[in-house]
């Protein structure tokens, strides 16, 4: 019961709800019942709002400080970069070791999650075009074919921009 907490442990169930939001995951980090952390919370949901607030505030001090130190970490990457390029170095290191590092230049730079949406919404906005621009000028049912059409088209060539592996176009 929540009656037989410390003053730690409630902190800590605070702050833990405040990173998971769910009483559910709390109560299983903390060994409690989810009751007890409903308990805590409501009991001192002062403390846990000033949680939340600290931590969009931590969040938004570590985007100022990446953004502050964007054009080092570049000139740092730009040497790692150079230095991956040295057919030296590649000859002397593990197949192994050239797989990881491609893997990760893959992963950061081809599978880009940004790129994904980027992609996903340029889509989305021919998508819109096509289908005004079809609507304006066809009778309804020839409009759906040549959508149908326009649309297949489109899909075909974002699939091909991203050599075939853009999942977002995969399943659709």
């Amino acid at each position: 019961m929540a009656a037989h907490l410390t003053d730690r442990q409630k902190k800590k169930i605070i702050a833990d709800y405040v990173e998971l939001g769910s009483y559910n995951a709390t109560a299983k980090k903390n060994g409690v019942s989810d009751n007890t952390v409903r308990k805590v919370v409501r009991e001192n949901s002062d403390i846990a709002e000033k949680c939340e607030q600290k931590k969009k505030q931590n969040t938004l001090d570590m985007l100022a400080y990446m953004e502050s130190h964007k054009k080092q970490a570049q000139s740092v990457l730009d040497k790692y970069l150079t230095a991956l390029a040295n057919p030296d170095k590649i000859e002397a290191a593990k197949l192994s070791e050239v797989a990881t590092a491609m893997g990760i230049l893959m992963d950061k730079f081809i599978n880009n999650p940004l790129k994904h949406e980027i992609d996903e919404q340029k889509l989305e906005i021919e998508l819109l075009k096509l289908e005004s621009q079809i609507k304006d000028s066809k009778p309804d049912d020839e409009a759906e074919d040549n959508f149908m059409e326009a649309l297949n088209s489109t899909a075909e060539t974002v699939w091909n921009e991203n050599g075939g592996t853009d999942e977002n176009c995969s399943g659709a």
